[in-house]
């Protein structure tokens, strides 16, 4: 009897740095709880992009061909064994986010509701856990019902995949108020850093009341982009410091670069007119001189969330500020329970995507993102690999 032959599908699957490769893949049919679901729609997004220059993302390296991407949307178009028991909505043609998170749902943390913090979590095109698991640059995926969310009849594909990235800020929100949408309601917001994560910052922080938001950033036309559609009130262009060669990285160049963290802070806080400092900072980069920073742009009471992931370690961080003038230093991983919310206000977020191609063309999008500007010299703030259409 010979074996029956499986349907093949594309993905752009990574083997190294900068080695992306379009290749035909089995399509296997879902197992038991799981969705086929169609991706039509993947963001790239900044741990994609140092998986693709250098085959890893900070400590975790890549050990096997893996497919990337992790913000996307789709449709179902089949279901596994069980589906229709559990969720009778997920039927054949149903839109959906693909939240791409995968826990145990036995854990302490998956029961009290805290499933970002699972140690078995496995999460799509990351390659903290091996065997990895693929993420989305893909024609179709097998994913567990649970994680599949239907989209509002109004939300395009493309503004549907940032459901991932808004979940962040969600998730950030909540950590540093309460459980509610309207956390920045009658506050100060500063959001350092204004790629998408920090526009997206910027947006959360307007729906939710907040009574000013002002954004920092060392580059001057995502600060006019910013303040032009509406994301922020008033922004502030960080000077770049001067490069020191590594070896003179010495301690008196990391007090010059708390110096220069805290004088930075003195001068945005001048031009925005809030010497006191904001009620909710959101540090969005990761990088050393803007997490200093943080500390010293907080109101005395006030909260700093540290949402970009970038510097590990940092040997001359303010602890003493920090604690006698009680900022909350807030530490934020990824996202729980967030994509309903997510979803539900994304109606309002537009002109995020700059630029779309096929998944075909993947490599020419991620070395798109890696260059920051198209061949007109637009600016790339977020790029969508998709399976519909051709490159925009």
């Amino acid at each position: 009897m010979s074996p029956i032959a499986l349907p093949q599908q594309t993905a752009a699957v990574l083997h190294g740095a900068k080695d992306l490769r379009i290749e035909q893949r089995p399509l296997w049919p879902p197992q038991q709880g799981q969705c086929q679901v169609q991706i039509v729609s993947t963001g790239l997004c900044g741990s994609d992009l140092h998986y693709y220059m250098l085959g890893r993302n900070g400590d975790f390296a890549i050990q096997a061909p893996l497919v990337l991407g992790h913000e996307a949307a789709g449709v179902i178009t089949s279901v596994g064994p069980g589906v229709l028991e559990n969720h009778p909505h997920l039927v054949p043609g149903t839109r959906v986010a693909v939240e791409c998170g995968v826990m145990c749902r036995e854990c302490k943390y998956c029961h009290s509701g805290r499933y970002n913090l699972c140690k078995s979590l496995r999460f799509c095109s990351s390659a903290k856990t091996f065997p990895h698991l693929d993420g989305t640059l893909q024609e179709k995926m097998n994913h567990p019902a649970h994680v599949l969310h239907p989209l509002p009849d109004n939300l395009s594909y493309d503004l549907a995949a940032l459901a991932e990235p808004l979940s962040v800020l969600l998730h950030a929100a909540r950590r540093a108020a309460t459980l509610s949408s309207h956390y920045a309601q009658n506050k100060t917001v500063l959001v350092l850093g204004v790629g998408a994560i920090g526009l997206l910052a910027c947006a959360l922080a307007k729906a939710s009341g907040a009574t000013r938001v002002c954004a920092v950033d060392i580059n001057q036309d995502r600060l006019d982009f910013a303040k032009k559609e509406g994301f922020a009130e008033s922004v502030y262009c960080l000077p770049l410091p001067s490069k020191q060669p590594a070896a003179t990285a010495n301690n008196a160049n990391k007090d010059e670069a708390l110096k220069r963290a805290k004088d930075n802070a003195a001068i945005a806080l001048e031009t925005f007119g809030e010497p006191d400092g904001f009620d909710v900072v959101f540090e969005c980069t990761g990088a050393e001189g803007c997490i200093l920073m943080s500390v010293f742009t907080a109101l005395t009471g006030g909260k700093v969330t540290l949402v970009g992931m970038g510097t590990s370690t940092i040997t001359n961080f303010p602890l003493a500020a920090a604690a006698l003038r009680e900022v909350d230093l807030i530490g934020s991983f990824r996202y729980a329970d967030t994509y309903p919310e997510a979803l539900s206000l994304l109606g309002s977020i537009s002109k995020l995507v700059t630029h779309k191609y096929h998944l075909r063309d993947a490599q020419k999008a991620f070395e798109l993102v890696a260059k920051g500007r198209d061949a007109e010299g637009k600016m790339v703030l977020k790029v969508v690999v998709g399976t519909e259409g051709e490159e925009c």
